[in-house]
């Protein structure tokens, strides 16, 4: 047995079809069947089951699965030890972000990072919490930038930094004549939010009266926040953005923003992960990294936080 066979029975556990995983491994399909037909004759097991398409593991294959990941990771871990002992920081990190913060904080910190660790690679992709939270547990990611508590087992959450939400009103909208404005006052006819799957919808929503809610005769749910944003300066109505999604917006725009009157409601932002994850040092950096880079104040928590 190879740590090796043990990569290609996980690929084909990940894209469930032979072809593609020898893609993914960068063997022919040939190579990839001949290795995996080696391991099974060695254990005397059948890990797959090929009469289906896709194809699926096993009752005793599902179980031999868990534990090649496991091993698997152990043995890349062999490599982050020694590159740690050498002093060395660089190696992959697959981030996931959900889409209501990678346009407004990526930009923020992945410069400065990567110009002081030139040898770290940083692949990132945008991904509702739900994803990044299975991809996680799968290992097709490395860490998460998310907002929490989740509560999910056997994910670990290390806080960042607290973002309040802000109004935003279109042109001429009644509630702009007051300094601040009370979530009871924002009548769901008028409010744009985020489609299904976004964390940040069902925030809003928490914070918002749902008994006020109605439907207008155009109904539209954005997949972003910029989305929402045009259809309130093109019509009427409100929007919910959080903090750093309001800091480039032009002197117009922000005159349109409006804080919440007491606790000001606001989402937790954290870097999550799994418990085995290995490349601790490297998840520290990046954690300071992105704390010393955010508006101060904003890493203080405060009072009103939307769970």
């Amino acid at each position: 047995m190879t740590i090796q066979q043990l990569e290609y029975i996980l690929a084909i556990d990940k894209y469930r079809h032979f072809g593609h995983a020898a893609e993914a491994c960068f063997v022919t399909q040939p190579t990839l069947s001949a290795q995996v037909n080696k391991l099974e004759r060695e254990l005397d097991i059948l890990i797959f089951d090929r009469s289906k398409m896709p194809v699926i593991p096993t009752e005793i294959g599902v179980q031999l699965l868990e534990q090649a990941k496991r091993v698997v990771s152990e043995s890349k871990g062999i490599y982050e030890t020694i590159a740690q002992l050498k002093g060395e920081i660089g190696g992959m990190i697959k981030i996931g972000i959900i889409p209501t913060l990678a346009p407004y904080l990526l930009h923020l910190f992945v410069g400065k990072f990567l110009e002081k660790y030139p040898k770290v690679q940083l692949q990132v992709e945008e991904v509702i919490t739900e994803e990044v939270v299975k991809r996680l547990k799968n290992d097709d990611l490395d860490l998460g930038i998310v907002s929490t508590p989740l509560d999910e087992p056997g994910i670990v959450e290390k806080p960042m930094f607290y973002e309040k939400f802000y109004a935003y009103f279109s042109k001429g909208h009644p509630l702009l004549g007051k300094p601040s404005i009370e979530a009871g006052e924002l009548l769901g006819k008028d409010l744009w939010v985020l489609q299904q799957g976004h964390c940040l919808r069902e925030q809003v929503l928490s914070i918002c009266d749902q008994s006020k809610f109605q439907r207008m005769n155009f109904h539209y749910e954005s997949g972003s926040l910029e989305g929402l944003k045009n259809m309130v300066d093109r019509y009427k109505g409100v929007t919910l953005l959080p903090e750093l999604a309001t800091l480039n917006l032009n002197p117009e725009e922000k005159s349109r923003l409006r804080p919440f009157s007491g606790n000001q409601p606001s989402r937790e932002v954290s870097i999550i992960l799994t418990r085995s994850f290995l490349k601790k040092k490297l998840v520290e950096l990046l954690y300071q990294e992105i704390v010393s880079a955010i508006p101060e104040g904003m890493s203080n928590k405060v009072q009103g936080r939307v769970d």
